[in-house]
């Protein structure tokens, strides 16, 4: 059975396999972390009529059970980076859970055996972020298309003299994974009339008014060494890590951009450590990294230009 709800904030509508909430009334666990401000709505509220939040915790120990049964808990929202092992637990504990939501797009790191195997209805933010990865996809884009570090030193420097630049236009953007935030970004690139390739895991008869190619999961260095830009906006699976590989680099072309919006271990990034410093391709735009936030320490950002 399909137990998955598709929502995306465009589109402004919500689209599922069943009729009617997933709940009637939302009594919610937050396994959250109590600091997390991007949480507040939900700590301070106020909440929908009929919703509840009844306990914010990090660990399964934030959760008395004796009291917390009582209250009959049938929705649990998680955005806690270390969820997967408590999530099991609760759901364990509390019979009465329905309904579980994760704030982010991906549900890797709640994904586990024992989640699937229970009857809960699991949702995600997908769509949530795709209209603003896809304006800072775009922003990459430009940032080495018209040398933006040249144009803040002339600038600083009060230097007025003229430096070529490129456009977008007729530039090719490879999309790895093209899901919801591809192809919101394949959107966008399709305005600047660039050229859209994608990598897609179903690509057998898919087709789209913004892509102009799709490939397979083999199609991987074909699409590295055809593009200007590449955008990795894959979810993180076994197949997808280190997917970004020193091979798949050594496809690309002198002049091309790396940028991650997906997930930072998708990349090796001893790999593309090895890239920037050899100039196998031009520069990188990160959203996300292996380590996130990125240590002070790593070379990634002394060898990157963005």
């Amino acid at each position: 059975m399909d137990r998955t709800v598709y929502w995306n904030r465009e589109e402004s509508n919500a689209k599922s396999s069943h009729d009617g909430p997933v709940v009637q009334e939302a009594r919610i666990l937050a396994l959250c972390d109590p600091k997390d401000s991007y949480n507040e709505p939900l700590y301070n509220g106020p909440l929908p009529e009929g919703a509840k939040l009844l306990k914010v915790g990090s660990s399964l120990v934030d959760f008395d059970e004796a009291s917390i049964i009582k209250q009959n808990p049938n929705v649990i929202f998680v955005s806690h980076p270390g969820a997967r092992e408590p999530l099991v637990e609760l759901l364990n504990k509390f019979s009465s859970v329905e309904w579980v939501h994760t704030r982010s797009a991906g549900v890797y790191f709640i994904a586990s055996e024992g989640l699937f195997a229970s009857s809960v209805q699991l949702t995600n933010a997908k769509g949530m972020f795709s209209s603003t990865l896809a304006e800072y996809c775009m922003l990459a884009c430009l940032y080495f298309a018209k040398d933006l570090p040249r144009l803040m030193q002339q600038k600083n420097d009060v230097n007025w003299n003229q430096y070529p630049i490129l456009e977008l236009r007729g530039a090719t953007l490879g999309v790895v994974g093209y899901g919801d935030i591809g192809m919101s970004c394949a959107k966008l690139a399709k305005a600047y009339g660039m050229k859209v390739l994608a990598l897609k895991r179903n690509a057998a008869g898919f087709s789209d008014p913004y892509c102009n190619e799709v490939y397979g999961m083999d199609g991987l260095n074909d699409l590295m060494a055809e593009s200007d830009y590449v955008l990795v906006a894959a979810p993180l699976t076994e197949q997808t890590r280190g997917m970004i590989s020193t091979e798949a680099l050594s496809k690309c072309k002198p002049s091309a951009v790396i940028i991650n919006v997906g997930r930072g271990p998708i990349i090796d990034e001893e790999a593309l450590i090895d890239a920037l410093k050899n100039n196998t391709i031009k520069g990188t735009g990160l959203d996300v990294m292996t380590v996130d936030p990125l240590p002070k320490e790593s070379p990634v950002d002394k060898s990157a230009g963005y």
